[in-house]
Parts: C-alpha cells; sequence; structure tokens
C-alpha cells in the first residue's frame, strides 16, 4: 500500500519560496544585466511557478510553455503521456536570455529533455534555471541556478507538486511503517 503524505509545514511555505526565487532571479538579472529575458515554464508545475514568477517579476514577453514529452530518453519504455499539451515559444529564442522554469529538480532528464527542444527552436544567448524544489538523486550533471527549497526523500518516495490553485505537494511513495 502506498504511503502519501501532504508537505505543508510552515516550513515548506511555496509561495514564499516563488517569492524567494523571484527575489533572487531578479538580482541575478541585474548583475548579469540581463532586461528582457524569456521565462519558460516545463508542464505542467513548472508552468504555475512560471506564471507566479512571470507576474512578480514584471517580465513583458509572453510566457513561454514547453511540453517535453517526446524529447524525453524514456520515450519508448513510458509511452505517450494522455495529457500530452503542445509546447509555445511566444517568440524566437535565438540570442535570447531564457529563464527556465520547473517544479522539481531530481534527476535532471526533464531539463535535459527542455535544453534539447529549447534548442531545436534556435540558440538561445544563455538559460538560467529555476526550480521549486531540487531534491536528491541527480542522474546527469545539471544543476539550478536558483532553488526555492532543497528537499530530501526516502528511497522510493516522489514528490508531486499539485495545483494551479492552491498550490500544494504530496509525497508518494512506499509504506516505511511497521
Amino acid at each position: 500500500m502506498p504511503l502519501n503524505r501532504s508537505i505543508t509545514s510552515p516550513a515548506l511555505d511555496i509561495e514564499r519560496c516563488i517569492s524567494d526565487i523571484a527575489r533572487t532571479l531578479s538580482d541575478e538579472l541585474s548583475r548579469r544585466g540581463v532586461a528582457a529575458p524569456l521565462m519558460i515554464g516545463i508542464h505542467t508545475g513548472g508552468v504555475w511557478i512560471a506564471e507566479r514568477l512571470h507576474r512578480q517579476l514584471g517580465l513583458t514577453e509572453p510566457l513561454g510553455t514547453l511540453d517535453i514529452s517526446f524529447y524525453r530518453d524514456d520515450f519508448s519504455r513510458v509511452g505517450v503521456n494522455p495529457q500530452v499539451k503542445p509546447s509555445h515559444l511566444p517568440v524566437a529564442v535565438d540570442d535570447r536570455h531564457i529563464i527556465l522554469v520547473d517544479d522539481v529538480l531530481h534527476t535532471g532528464r526533464t531539463i535535459r529533455a527542455s535544453l534539447n527542444e529549447i534548442f531545436d527552436y534556435g540558440r538561445p544567448a544563455s538559460i538560467m534555471l529555476a526550480v521549486l524544489l531540487d531534491r536528491s538523486g541527480r542522474e546527469l550533471p545539471i544543476q539550478p541556478d536558483v532553488t526555492g527549497a532543497h528537499l530530501e526523500l526516502r528511497p522510493g518516495e516522489q514528490v508531486k507538486l499539485q495545483g494551479p490553485e492552491p498550490l500544494s505537494l504530496i509525497v508518494e511513495g512506499p509504506e516505511t511503517g511497521g
């Protein structure tokens, strides 16, 4: 029987984490001299986070979205997700500074697939990675530039963002009790 637990403690206030990410991004963009970045959220949770960040940063370019289902390296094993959504990049990515947003960074494979898709659209000047949660278990050498929180989970557990209103985190995994 799987164990589900909700993470709603004050220690992990999602909206506060998003505000912290926005502040850090703003400082980093200013430090780098980037005035008009293009923000792209990864379906589905990354889009929810990106929508909030986009508003808080007051970005003028429309928000882009990616569905990396066809770019996954395990596509042949897991098949097509029945809820595949089209990617939408509202402006050209060539020579643009991009903020790529996802909800949870785990193995790095989703980010790798996202980078592959972005580069199919063009060659950006730079890409910054912002994630709500960075958890253990990296399989690829991909690290976020900005992180809302770090999360340690037990073996076999997965964390999932639910939303869009309100946003909440659910941890699912094998029963560990006796």
